[in-house]
């Protein structure tokens, strides 16, 4: 009962971590979670398939978020929505009024 090696190479392929996958660690002693210390610089590293590679330095957590998420920063900015959500309607939720 051996699993033909196309489909176990499939499996693996999933478990890996995808090349290009980037992430920011803390230039600080210690083992911190990223919003200890929002304020020091972050080293970017890449996975390359094999290791983690350095790919720049950034100055901080802010810095590092950009880095990552380019189109994220873009999307920063909420909008506003197009209709206050107080505004008067007619839906089943709404509770009826006394002029109607």
């Amino acid at each position: 009962m051996d699993e033909p090696l196309d489909r176990w190479a499939a499996r693996r392929a999933k478990r890996l971590r995808p090349v290009g996958e980037r992430k920011a660690v803390t230039l600080v002693p210690g083992a911190h979670g990223a919003h200890v210390h929002p304020d020091a610089p972050r080293l970017i590293l890449e996975w390359d398939g094999y290791q983690w590679t350095t790919l720049a330095t950034v100055a901080d957590l802010a810095a590092a978020r950009r880095f990552l998420n380019p189109q994220a920063a873009d999307d920063a900015l909420p909008t506003p929505p197009a209709r206050s959500r107080m505004a008067a309607g007619t839906g089943r939720h709404r509770k009826p009024r006394a002029d109607e």
